[in-house]
């Protein structure tokens, strides 16, 4: 006991005091439609496969283009240092897989350097009139003769488990809100 009669704290009580951090007034600052947060996650499959993982904060327009409806629903309310576990099915997601956004192109239509994976946002001069614009093609398959591109996410089809952590949350910029966007577009369909 010291002289006011108050015992000192105890060596664990201290421990735990120095954890303790300042907010600002961005920390508090609750999740509404059209702010800006700045998330880390972790994405699986129902496996528990891991699909991606982002460990370094990158930020989103709440209520704009940048996030699927389901999550800008989820964050609502919630602040700096909460972790949400979502799970959400194909069609709340990246859409069913749809097998008429798949094409068997003419080989000689693409680049000679052409890989698997590669992307493209419109088709060659020459491809079927049919296949949709505005569209991400990917390239899956590649044959001596012919091309295998796939219009659909990569995701598309697939149910998702994802664990976000908000790591801030601020006030979207005029310009920001303008665009519908922070700037980010992972969560984004076409």
């Amino acid at each position: 006991m010291n002289r006011a009669g108050v015992s000192p704290p105890s060596k664990e009580v201290g421990a735990e005091m120095s954890k303790v951090r300042e907010f600002s007034p961005m920390d508090k600052m609750q999740v509404t439609p059209q702010c800006v947060v700045a998330l880390t996650w972790t994405l699986k499959d129902t496996l528990g496969e891991v699909l991606d993982e982002l460990n370094d904060p990158v930020e989103f327009l709440v209520g704009g283009g940048d996030l699927l409806a389901k999550i800008d629903e989820a964050l609502q309310g919630h602040v700096a240092g909460d972790t949400l576990d979502l799970h959400l099915e194909p069609e709340e997601a990246f859409g069913d897989y749809d097998e008429q956004l798949v094409f068997l192109e003419d080989r000689k239509l693409f680049p000679a350097e052409l890989e698997e994976g590669m992307t493209f946002e419109q088709l060659p001069q020459g491809a079927k009139a049919n296949a949709p614009q505005g569209t991400l093609y990917t390239v899956t398959e590649i044959y001596p003769d012919h091309v295998v591109i796939d219009g659909n996410h990569p995701l598309a089809g697939i149910a998702i488990r994802l664990h976000i952590r908000i790591a801030q949350v601020r006030e979207a910029a005029e310009e920001e809100i303008g665009r519908g966007s922070a700037g980010a577009g992972f969560f984004k369909l076409g």
